[in-house]
């Protein structure tokens, strides 16, 4: 699948699972997290937004192993060498970050910045919001310059608004989680499949050659589409109720 499909299905389930999700005990149950986060039982509607843009960003961590993929190419060449290094890591795309190894490593990793490195944690969720922003197409057609400082404006405006409204990132590590993961079933629905158990070489996708054909019509003029419509109607139906 392409970037912007990976980030509207990681919106997407975060929208759809959040409730359920909110109700899951933590690893670590302090009482700072018992208060602000995921403990509480509920989430709150600035949460619910900040989850699903991290988890959108998040959905786009697995293709780290393709240099000339969107994540690669949105903080210039930091990222550019950050995914020559994990491609040649990982035995090229679609390896070991297509994986379930993966999501719950970066799931962890993301859950104990959450609790112990506020600073990470920061960094981390910035970083994720402006990945979203970029996958799903936010700035200036054209113009790289452009887009760029758009991105950085709104990632930092909608930064600090999270602050201003005290969201909480007990669930930090629930949403990158997530979004990894609904990564590795976007992609195991395409004609290549994914190694979901690796370091197994067995590749999981669906059968019959049925696959989705990664950047053509159904994904462009379809399944695009309808995730669109379907995240408006999720957000509507988390926020109005």
């Amino acid at each position: 699948m392409m970037g912007h499909t990976h980030a509207l299905t990681g919106a997407a389930a975060w929208l759809g699972l959040a409730p359920a999700l909110a109700v899951l005990p933590l690893l670590n149950e302090s009482s700072r997290f018992i208060e602000t986060g995921i403990m509480a039982g509920a989430l709150s509607p600035a949460e619910i937004l900040a989850g699903a843009l991290v988890c959108a960003g998040a959905a786009m961590l697995p293709d780290l192993d393709h240099p000339s993929a969107t994540i690669a190419q949105t903080f210039g060449p930091m990222t550019w060498l950050l995914s020559k290094a994990v491609s040649w890591l990982s035995g090229g795309h679609r390896g070991a970050t297509h994986s379930l190894v993966f999501a719950v490593a970066m799931g962890f990793g993301a859950h104990w910045l959450a609790g112990s490195q506020p600073i990470g944690r920061d960094v981390m969720v910035v970083l994720l919001i402006g990945l979203a922003l970029r996958a799903i197409g936010i700035g200036i057609p054209g113009n790289k310059l452009g887009s760029a400082m758009v991105n950085v404006g709104l990632t930092a405006g909608l930064f600090v608004v999270f602050r201003s409204l005290g969201v909480g990132y007990a669930w930090l590590g629930v949403a990158v989680a997530l979004g990894c993961l609904i990564h590795v079933v976007g992609d195991c629905m395409t004609e290549r499949g994914c190694p979901v158990l690796w370091p197994m070489a067995y590749k999981f996708m669906l059968p019959w050659k049925i696959g989705i054909k990664t950047g053509k019509k159904f994904e462009q003029k379809i399944l695009a589409p309808a995730l669109s419509v379907a995240i408006l109607g999720l957000l509507y139906w988390r926020l109005a109720y």
